[in-house]
C-alpha cells in the first residue's frame, strides 16, 4: 500500500510526533511512505521529527510556503507531487494541510482520501474554509470524541463520515526514562515540581498557572513551578518568571525529549482552554506521574474513571488549585494515581494500536 502524508509544518508538536509515528510505524510493516510539509523543514534542534523520517527511509518533500503569499505556489506544488506518483492514500493532518490536501488530491484522483482533525478551534472563517475542503475526503479521523463532536458541529461533517483513533504514546520510552535532576537548574534534588509543557500561548491557559503560582511555587517551600517550551507569550513569562524569583519559577526552551522532566515532576499542569487529546497528558501517564489538566477535548478518553481526580472545569482556577494541592501534599496519592494512569496508557493507547487502527481504515477505504 502507497500512502503519502501532508501536514502543515514538521516541527515538533503532538500532531508532527503522531505523523511520524504512523509513518514510521507503516513503513515497518511494508507500505511505501512519503511525507509532504507545506511549511520548510526545521533544521537543528526542531529537526528532529524530519531526521527520524529520513533514518526510517521514508522520502520528506516541502512547498517551503511560509506565508498566506506562497499558499497558491504551494498548492500546485503538491498537485504535482501527487500527480507524478499517485498514492493509494492521502492523509492529511492540520488545518492548512486538511485545506490543501484535501484539494490537491481530489483533483489527483487519489482512490482514498483522509482529513485528520487534532484540535477543536471553533474560529469561524477556519471552521468555514476547512468545512468546504472536507467535503472532498472520504472519512475524517479524529483523535478523540470531542473532536468528532466538534467536526460534526463546526465542521458539517456527517456522523457517518467521521472515525475516532486515539493518539498512541510509547509507554517503555517513558516508563524507563531516567529522571532528571533539578540540581541541574539550580534546585533542590528533591523539590516538588508542578510541569507545564506547550505553547506559550493563550490557548495554554497559561494565566492559570500565573494565578495560582502562590499554590505551585509556594514561598519557602519545597515547591517549584517549571515551564517548558517556546511560542508568543515566551517574552512576558520570562519577565514574570523573574519577579516571582528563579528560587520558584523557571522557564527553559523547547526540548527535545521531556521524558526525564516528567519522569521527575511531581505532577503534570495544562490549563488549556481548548484541545484535542493532549499529548502531554499522555506522555504523562506513560511516565506514571499524575496530572492536573482541564477538561478539554480528550481528557475524559484518556483519564477515564480518575477524571474528576485529574481534571477540573476549563478555567476554573480555584478547582485547579485544589486538584494540585491534593497531589503536592500527597506523594502517595501521586505514586497511586500513578500507577493507574500508566497502566491506562499502556492498555488503550500503545503505538501499535494507533498504526493498526489507521492501516484498517486505509484497507477499509480500498
Amino acid at each position: 500500500m502507497r500512502v503519502d502524508f501532508v501536514i502543515t509544518e514538521l516541527n515538533v508538536g503532538g500532531a508532527e510526533r503522531c505523523l511520524t509515528e504512523l509513518a514510521l510505524g507503516l513503513k515497518a510493516r511494508g507500505d511505501e511512505i512519503r511525507v509532504f510539509s507545506l511549511a520548510t523543514l526545521p533544521r537543528d534542534h526542531q529537526g528532529v521529527l524530519v531526521q527520524r523520517l529520513h533514518a526510517g527511509g521514508i522520502h520528506v518533500s516541502s512547498a517551503g510556503a511560509d506565508s498566506a503569499t506562497r499558499t497558491h505556489r504551494a498548492y500546485r506544488q503538491l498537485c504535482r507531487w501527487f500527480a507524478e506518483s499517485k498514492p493509494d492514500v492521502a492523509h492529511t493532518f492540520l488545518h492548512h494541510a486538511n485545506v490543501l490536501g484535501g484539494f490537491a488530491a481530489r483533483a489527483a484522483g487519489v482512490p482514498a482520501r483522509i482529513a485528520g482533525i487534532r484540535v477543536a478551534e471553533p474560529r469561524p472563517l477556519r471552521c468555514w474554509i476547512e468545512r468546504s475542503a472536507l467535503k472532498r475526503v472520504h472519512r475524517v479521523a479524529c483523535v478523540s470524541r470531542g473532536v468528532e463532536r466538534f467536526a460534526v458541529e463546526f465542521l458539517g461533517c456527517d456522523s457517518g463520515k467521521t472515525i475516532v483513533i486515539p493518539n498512541g504514546v510509547d509507554v517503555d520510552r517513558f516508563a524507563s526514562a531516567e529522571a532528571f535532576r533539578w540540581s541541574r537548574i539550580g534546585w533542590p534534588d528533591d523539590a516538588q515540581v508542578s510541569l507545564f509543557v506547550g505553547r506559550f500561548h493563550p490557548q495554554k491557559g497559561i494565566e492559570n498557572l500565573q494565578q495560582q503560582v502562590d499554590c505551585l511555587a509556594t514561598s519557602n517551600s519545597p515547591r517549584r513551578l517549571l515551564m517548558v517550551g517556546e511560542g508568543p507569550l515566551r517574552g512576558e513569562l520570562v519577565d514574570w518568571a523573574k519577579r516571582i524569583g528563579n528560587d520558584r519559577v523557571q522557564l527553559l526552551p523547547w526540548q527535545s525529549d521531556v521524558a526525564p522532566l516528567i519522569r521527575a515532576c511531581r505532577l503534570l499542569v495544562l490549563p488549556s482552554h481548548y484541545e484535542g487529546m493532549p499529548n502531554v497528558v499522555l506522555e504523562a501517564m506513560a511516565a506514571g506521574r499524575p496530572v492536573v489538566c482541564s477538561r478539554v477535548e480528550g481528557s475524559d478518553e484518556l483519564l477515564a474513571d480518575t477524571i474528576v481526580q485529574q481534571s477540573f472545569p476549563v478555567g476554573d482556577v480555584s478547582a485547579m488549585k485544589n486538584l494540585a494541592e491534593q497531589f503536592l501534599s500527597d506523594e502517595a496519592l501521586c505514586n497511586e494515581i500513578g500507577i493507574i494512569n500508566q497502566t491506562r496508557a499502556r492498555e488503550h493507547f500503545s503505538l501499535s494500536a494507533m498504526v493498526s487502527a489507521y492501516r484498517d481504515l486505509y484497507c477499509s477505504l480500498l
